[in-house]
């Protein structure tokens, strides 16, 4: 956990879903801001172990959570998970109060997104899709940035507290256009990483320094943030933390489902997402993102 600065907001009485590599920092940072957290994991053991470390409340099931909350916030897998956890069986919208906001961080389809936003509304409720960029290190820092649709008021209900574990919480459109803003995330990485793989194996290639090679050229315009902190670690062949790619081929899914929706053409993030089958193949699953460049070397 970090040494971050909490900026002074009332205390909220919150529950949090999901303690995985995300969610378990994120919950973290919630308690020590000052709310008071009741959580709930899908492993009673993960939600025992949080409730200890950060003397919040464990429950035994996503009702039994929200109940009483002014926000739910949860981080969970995928689409299935996220479904069974607001609206299957003890589900959280079960338990919340009238008026209570659902802010989800999983990174799902906007189909769900705008499914729960209705189901929501129909019991009272409010539903804000939020999913999150910046990984497990921005959630154990508290600065990941979140982008949000759903409705103006209780977005502005949940923005100040999710600041606990964020550097920029925005509301970006109606229901469903967080979790698109955060494809557009995922399509511009892929393409990123992809491009950074190919321009490494080729300074390889060709006998360069590339280490000192991305030094240079990271002062100029191909500069990114994936340059900077995963370049270095591509070049030393170590992918053993990060972003597995498990996860991206599950984000690429959604976007090029979406992009079978909407018309958007998507020839690149296809190709690097069939790229991504071959290192699972390979048996790296969960390789950080950036092992694209074990596919170009010999």
């Amino acid at each position: 956990m970090s040494h971050k600065t909490y900026e002074a907001t009332a205390p909220r009485t919150v529950a949090f879903i999901g303690l995985g590599v995300m969610g378990h920092p994120m919950a973290g940072h919630l308690a020590r801001a000052g709310h008071r957290v009741t959580v709930h994991n899908r492993s009673a053991a993960k939600a025992a172990a949080w409730a200890a470390e950060y003397g919040g409340t464990a429950a035994a099931t996503p009702a039994q959570a929200a109940a009483g909350a002014d926000l739910v916030f949860a981080c969970v897998g995928n689409d299935d998970d996220l479904r069974a956890v607001t609206v299957g069986e003890h589900g959280a919208f079960g338990g919340m109060k009238a008026g209570a906001v659902f802010a989800d961080h999983t990174t799902a389809s906007a189909t769900l997104a705008r499914e729960l936003h209705a189901a929501a509304r129909a019991r009272g409720l409010h539903f804000v899709d939020a999913p999150v960029s910046g990984g497990q290190a921005g959630a154990q820092g508290g600065v990941l940035t979140v982008m949000c649709g759903g409705d103006a008021e209780p977005f502005a209900a949940m923005q100040p507290v999710a600041m606990a574990y964020a550097r920029a919480v925005t509301h970006v459109g109606g229901p469903g256009a967080g979790q698109l803003a955060k494809m557009v995330n995922q399509t511009c990485i892929a393409g990123l990483l992809q491009g950074l793989a190919e321009a490494i194996a080729f300074g390889e290639a060709a006998g360069l320094d590339m280490r000192r090679v991305l030094e240079v050229i990271g002062k100029g315009a191909a500069q990114s943030w994936q340059m900077e902190h995963r370049g270095p670690t591509m070049v030393d062949g170590r992918f053993d933390f990060g972003f597995a790619v498990d996860w991206m081929r599950k984000d690429l899914g959604l976007v090029l489902d979406e992009g079978r929706r909407n018309g958007a053409r998507l020839p690149v993030t296809a190709l690097v997402d069939q790229f991504y089958a071959d290192l699972q193949r390979m048996g790296g699953g969960r390789w950080d993102t950036s092992s694209l460049v074990r596919r170009l070397r010999g």
